[in-house]
């Protein structure tokens, strides 16, 4: 817990450390090529500049759910730090927050996005090499992990540290990459005929099937 008489917030130094930290090791494993790539990066990284601003920054959540008067009051500089965890401070009561459930819950989709990510760049890229369709590795399991890698991260986030700002981003950026799968989709189908029809049909989107036959193995 940081010290009463260290501000809580206000530190925008360290907003814009994190944000570039992870925006960079986004940017390491995802290695936008296209367009549509960049434009996919740079929603996410901004989602993550308004996360780590409130966490950081300025806590609008917890100022506009407490209430406090003035955006300058003292009250807000004063407050500990994790109770812009705010999941952890209503449902993990028992537990210090950053041990609590939600707090490993985050933790494990974070991770395992970024796990995701780099899996599904390593296949991709091997399969660009080919000039082949990818549908080996990760993406035998589903056909868009490195959308539904942002996904699994973005969701982390959120049981960490819920704001206003990210839970209304959230859904946009859902439905964002959502249609930007199916623009690929369309293009792959162009490119790659029936092949890729056959893989629309026995692969998910995102959510991988618990069993699935070995169909691309």
């Amino acid at each position: 817990m940081i010290p009463r008489d260290v501000p809580s917030y206000g530190d925008w130094s360290l907003s814009v450390t994190y944000t570039l930290v992870f925006v960079l090791l986004v940017f390491c494993f995802y290695r936008p090529r296209t367009g549509h790539d960049w434009q996919a990066f740079g929603a996410f990284a901004v989602f993550l500049a308004a996360l780590f601003a409130e966490m950081f920054g300025f806590p609008l959540t917890i100022y506009l759910l407490a209430g406090f008067g003035s955006p300058t009051s003292p009250s807000i500089q004063l407050l500990p730090h994790e109770i812009g965890q705010l999941l952890g401070m209503m449902f993990d009561w028992r537990a210090n927050p950053p041990f609590g459930l939600f707090q490993l819950a985050s933790t494990v989709l974070i991770l395992g996005g970024f796990v995701l990510l780099a899996a599904a760049w390593s296949t991709l890229h091997k399969a660009h090499q080919r000039r082949e369709l990818a549908r080996t590795g990760v993406y035998a399991r589903v056909r868009h992990p490195e959308y539904a890698a942002f996904m699994l991260v973005m969701t982390g986030f959120l049981l960490q540290w819920p704001t206003l700002l990210t839970l209304v981003m959230f859904p946009l950026l859902v439905v964002f990459y959502v249609r930007r799968a199916r623009g690929e989709e369309r293009e792959a189908l162009e490119r790659f005929g029936e092949p890729y029809r056959h893989y629309l049909a026995v692969t998910p989107a995102f959510i991988a099937r618990i069993t699935m036959p070995a169909v691309w193995a």
